[in-house]
Formats: structure tokens, sequence, C-alpha cells
């Protein structure tokens, strides 16, 4: 069945005359042919996508027909310039490919997202996984569908371009590249896109170069609900701080003009820019989206008339560079490419197999824990037998020397720089590193969690700091939907090293609640791919924070370190002044996924992490008097799970309890247990848990959260004969 804008073209193109020449316009006739090229092949493929799918053999419909206008914004930019595409910009992604090869290098393109849309495990970026538009070789950072998800890391993007070269070090880009951005006008309106665009707007206020170009593909609908006429100009044409620039999609000599104006702004002023590039979505939606059901017919034949593709045709015949007959011919070739490739791809092999799907997610982890197994920790001799620390102490005399022998690595985060951190973890730092590389942010963690998957990828080694655990929940996807899917969705050729310090766990004393006590990190645990640091002890937090950098940087490992709050400034163990919680600098680092024994009781093993080794080591000491030995296993790491050392120590006794701080619904101790099972574990097995709570102010906490009184009733039931 002929798609309606595909006989509308071809109706149209007969019609067209030639006439006088448009002055002072840099569109030329060659690039007006290449724009022209890329549009026609864009064009085809949504054409062939919607066959695919008629006929079984494709999996994604999401078209760019009515926004090819973007090919003539990739005309107006460098291939060396990052990209970060909307998922209708087609257009741009073959633009970009002819401007690297000409047209083998589009006619490769096509045939790359034709893989994708038959999710062929031959698809050169994702291998297969999703169809997405990107290529480590083009510069363009492969992007799913979730709405605005990839604008704070665009930000993060155009940070690290300057600032990698503030550092003197080697980045992803050259010194003067912009980062570019394409979006929908729907995006505009979520969360994460203002957000993220106040975050450039607040950083060039500060000075800071941000060469960003935030390019607003605007159709005037977000799937079936209309965008408010005028709404996109009215919230960006004056904002200070933000250069607007409007151009027709529909007309390629105008979208080429303003779009080379705008690179250039953002290029030579190193200030974010918004190009508004107003466009047309002919075909719905996808194709399972039936568009008459919430637009007139009048208002969708309207559009036909705004066609990009039709709107560079009547250019070219008007200058004279095509005749009609020209235009038809160049467009039926085109098809005929398109349709052969397809032809070709379908059939060839999708992913098949499990180890095949998550290879890039299982080799991640492995380099990572291969890497921190044989980093060797540099302890200068002076610092060797020094004075115990706390855990905060130690976290600071890390991430001290992170700065010092990572030329890339930046702290950063809300008042991590002049303050040194709420609790004085960061305390010195900016003194001893720089402003440069130890500096605070805006209090918005989206921002803060894109400036770091920015910075990874732009070969620098982010450390972010969220002040706390329940601070992180309204960002979580820029870890889940964006940072650990990278590596997954571009079959490892991106990657986004960072590590997340986050401030956690409950506990606090005089300052607590909700937002201060949070002990559910459900949301990190499931995100796969993801390293998850529970540090408990001063010298395993030191230790544990080297290997998360010795991962990060050869793996390009997301990591998660989280760390107790009211262990910060502990000091003693059993009781007052023995000062048995304090510990010297470590000599060697903490291997991701092995666990710390502590004790060697025949009667009972603790598996426990966090507040619950202080706890549980507090409670062995207790029962030891009655007889009662137990051995405490501190996990360290959440994720990868230390299942060998748990394993071992469990059948050393037989008997174990699961002390788990999180919560009963959701907590690490469901995994736990399930994790023993499911090992053959045949044991006594137990556990005890926070309630499921929110956790409320003042010593109404303690109902809630574990105490050592429940871990000893605990021990004494399965120990018990």
């Amino acid at each position: 069945m002929a798609e309606s804008i595909d006989t509308n073209f071809l109706a149209a193109v007969p019609a067209m005359t030639a006439g006088t020449p448009r002055d002072e316009i840099r569109l030329t006739a060659p690039l007006a042919l290449d724009v022209f090229d890329a549009q026609l092949r864009s064009r085809h493929l949504d054409i062939a996508a919607r066959e695919l799918r008629s006929e079984g053999k494709g999996y994604y419909t999401i078209g760019s027909s009515g926004h090819e206008g973007n090919a003539a914004v990739a005309a107006a930019l460098r291939v060396t310039d990052p990209a970060l595409l909307h998922y209708r910009s087609g257009g741009f992604f073959l633009a970009r490919a002819g401007q690297a090869g000409g047209v083998d290098g589009m006619a490769r393109a096509v045939r790359d997202v034709l893989l994708g849309l038959v999710a062929a495990a031959a698809e050169p970026i994702s291998g297969g996984r999703h169809k997405v538009f990107g290529s480590h070789g083009l510069n363009v950072i492969p992007q799913t569908s979730t709405i605005a998800s990839h604008l704070p890391r665009a930000v993060g993007v155009a940070f690290s371009i300057a600032r990698a070269r503030k550092l003197r070090v080697t980045g992803a880009w050259p010194d003067d590249a912009l980062a570019v951005c394409s979006f929908g006008d729907a995006s505009v309106n979520h969360s994460t896109a203002v957000g993220a665009i106040n975050t450039a707007m607040h950083s060039a206020y500060q000075g800071l170069p941000m060469p960003l170009l935030l390019v607003c593909e605007d159709n005037g609908i977000g799937i079936s609900t209309p965008t408010p006429r005028g709404w996109v100009a009215r919230t960006y044409e004056n904002r200070a701080g933000l250069t607007y620039f409007a151009a027709d999609g529909a007309d390629p000599a105008e979208t080429f003009d303003v779009a080379q104006a705008a690179a250039e702004y953002v290029r030579s002023h190193r200030r974010p820019a918004f190009l508004h590039l107003r466009t047309v979505r002919l075909m719905g939606h996808a194709g399972s989206d039936y568009e008459p059901a919430y637009r007139r017919p009048d208002e969708i034949m309207a559009d036909f008339d705004r066609d990009p593709v039709l709107g560079t045709a009547a250019h070219l015949v008007a200058a004279g560079v095509l005749t009609p007959e020209q235009v038809i011919d160049r467009y039926e070739a085109v098809r005929a490419e398109v349709l052969t490739a397809a032809r070709e791809v379908v059939g060839l092999p999708q992913l098949l197999t499990r180890a095949e799907v998550v290879r890039p997610l299982r080799d991640t982890m492995a380099e990572a824990v291969a890497a921190s197994a044989r980093t060797e920790l540099v302890v200068p001799v002076a610092g060797r037998g020094g004075e115990p620390l706390t855990l905060a102490q130690s976290i600071n005399r890390a991430l001290r020397e992170i700065l010092e022998r990572r030329p890339g690595a930046l702290v950063f985060g809300e008042d991590v720089a002049r303050k040194g951190g709420v609790y004085g973890v960061t305390r010195g730092l900016q003194n001893a590193a720089g402003r440069a590389r130890v500096f605070d942010t805006l209090l918005d963690e989206q921002a803060i969690l894109g400036l770091a998957l920015g910075a990874g990828m732009s070969g620098l080694l982010p450390i972010p700091e969220i002040q706390y655990l329940a601070y992180l929940h309204n960002a979580a996807d820029q870890i889940r939907g964006e940072g650990a899917t990278l590596q997954f969705f571009s079959d490892r050729q991106y990657r986004n090293p960072m590590i997340v310090r986050i401030a956690g766990y409950g506990y606090q004393k005089g300052f607590g609640g909700h937002f201060h006590n949070d002990n559910s990190i459900a949301a990190i645990r499931d995100i796969p791919g993801v390293v998850i640091a529970s540090p408990s002890r001063p010298d395993d937090a030191a230790a544990m924070l080297h290997a998360c950098a010795a991962a990060a940087d050869a793996a390009g490992t997301v990591c998660v370190y989280l760390e107790p709050i009211a262990l910060y400034h502990t000091r003693d163990l059993h009781q007052d002044g023995d000062e048995q919680w304090l510990a010297r600098y470590p000599d060697e680092v903490a291997p991701i996924g092995r666990a710390r024994t502590h004790g060697d009781g025949a009667d009972l093993t603790i598996l426990t992490f966090g507040n619950g080794v202080r706890m549980s080591l507090r409670v062995a000491r207790r029962l030891e008097r009655a007889g009662i030995g137990i051995r405490v296993v501190d996990l360290r790491w959440l994720a990868p799970l230390p299942v060998e050392d748990m394993l071992r120590e469990a059948r050393a006794t037989g008997r174990v309890l699961v002390v788990d701080e999180t919560r009963t619904t959701g907590g690490v101790g469901e995994g736990l247990l399930a994790t023993l099972l499911a090992h053959g574990y045949t044991g006594r097995l137990a556990r005890v848990a926070g309630e499921d709570s929110f956790i409320p102010l003042g010593d109404a906490a303690l109902q809630v959260l574990l105490s050592e009184d429940t871990i000893e009733s605990a021990v004494l039931t399965v120990t018990k004969l």
C-alpha cells in the first residue's frame, strides 16, 4: 500500500518550475544536492520500515518524515562535533554520513539503519539491541527514545570539551568542537529538558564555556497532544543567556543559513544557542499510530504542503540544478537502492542467545573486576603506619590521591568545594586540586549526573556527589536510562566512566527524617552493569574507592559508591573511647566482588553491609560471652555480590543470618537469600531487615530501623538447636 506522502511527492514535482536564484544564500548547489540525497534516503528508510513491519520482518517504525530539514543542520556542522540526536533526526544522521564518506558513506548508513530496523546482530552500533542513530566514527552518540533524557548528558559533553582543554587532558573531541543535541517540541516541557537548558544557561552566566547547540525540531504535536501554537518561541525566544535562532525546516536554504549562523555563534562565543526548527510530522507518530483518531483530515493534508523533501526539490528546480524529471529519477533511484538493501538485510541473524544479548554488560563487569584485582595501591612510605582514620578521613584521602594520580579526575556536586561537603568529606580537596577539578554545582541532581555522563565520555573521570540518597531518586534515570545503557546500546564503542558518591542509609543523630535518612537502594540494585560499593570501615572505604577508580578507568564502568552517613565520624566500636572503628590507611585495593570476614566463629555466619557491620560486630562480642561463636561477613560489594565468599562462609557454619538495614520489601536481603538458595545452600537461613516504612524524624526512626536488639534476638533463634 502506497504511503500518501509518497504519492503526494510524485504528483507535486512535475508542476515545479525554474525561477530566479535566491541571492545571498550559503547553500551552494553541491551542498543542496548532498542535503537532498540525505533527505531522500531518510524518507525511503521510513517507507521501508513500514513495509518491513507490515510483512512481520521489521520492528521499528518511528520515522523522520517531515523532519528531514535537519539534514541541512548537519551540513552546517562538522563531523567532529559530537551529536546527540532526536529519534526523528534521520536526515541529520545520513547527511553526516555523507559528509564523512560521500555517497558510499550514505549507502553504508542506509544499510546500518536497516540492520537496526530488523534487529540484526550485524548492526554496527548497538549490535541489534535497539534501533538507534549512532556511530563512533561519525561522533553520533546513540540515544534511545526516552523523552529528553539525553539533554543533561549533552550539557555535560559541551562543558567537558572546554574543561578537558583547560586541564590539558586529551579529550574525545577537538578543542573548538561544539555539542549538538536535537529533541522534539513535546520534550521541551519535560523537567529533564527544562533542567538541562537551565544548567547550560547557569554555566554560561558564570562565564564558563558552554559550546552547546540545542535544536528543537518542532512539529507541533507530541504523539496525539498538540503543542500550543507559539509555545516554543514564547518560552525560548527571549531567554537571557540563550541566543535564539529560528528557521523553517521545509526551506533548506533558510535552514542551512540559520543553522550555520547558530553554529558560528556557539563555536566562536562558546555559549549555548537554541535553534528552533519548525517542522511537520508526516505519517503519524509511528506505524501503529492511527492519526485520524485525533487529527482532522484537512490538518493532516495541510502538512503535506510543508514536506521538507518537496521543499528541497523545489529549491533545486528553481535554482536550475535539477529538472523535475531528474528529481523524480533521483527519488526512484534512491527508492530502489533502499529497497534492495532492505531485502539484503531481511533474515540476517539476530541475537539468539542470552550470552549474546548481555555480552557488553558482562564484558564490562568482567573487565572492572579484573582491573580492581590487579591494581596496586601505591602508598608512600610516609603514609604507612600513620594515624588511624575515620571513614570520612579515609574517603577524603582516597579522593585526594585519585585527583593526584588521574589528571582527568573531577570531584563535584552540591557544597563539595569551599564548604567541603555537608559532613566535611571533601574538605581541602579544592585547595589541593584547584577550582577546575573540584567545584560546586547547582542544586539539581539530574544536572549533576548529566554533567558526569558527558564528562566521562569526553575523556575525564567524573566523581559526582549526590548529597543524600533520597535526592537520587528524582534523577535515577540518568544512571538507569543513560549511564548504564550506553555500553549496552553502543556495543561498548562509547563509555561513560564515573563514580557516583552517595551519602545514605539511616541512623543519623540529631538530623534526620525521610530526606536525610533513606535506606532504599532498590532503584540502584536492579540496574544491569553497575558496580555498587558499600563500605563500612575506613580502610575498606579507601581500598574500595581506588578499586572503583581502576574499574572506571579500565572498563568505563558506572560505579555507585554508597557512604553510610552515620559512620562518617564514628570512632568507637564496643565502648566509648576504644577507637576500634578507626583504621589505618590500606596498602592494597579491595577487589570488586570480594567480601571481608571478621572472626571465625563456628556457630553462625552473619551476612551484612554498611551500618549492619558495626551493629553485628557489637552483637557478636556480647554473644561470645554466652558461648556463641559468630563470623561477620561484610559484603562490601552489593553488585556484583561476593557470591563465592558468601557461600564459603555460609557453609562453614551451616547457619546464616542476613542483617539488612534496607527495607523488608525490595531490600538487599531478598537478593542475598535468593542467591544462597540458587547456589545450593541448604543450611538454616533467616533475615532481619528494616520496616517497610519511610523514616520519620527523631527517635521515632528507631522504631522502623534495624536494631541491635533485633539482631541479637534473631541470632539466638537461628542458633537454637
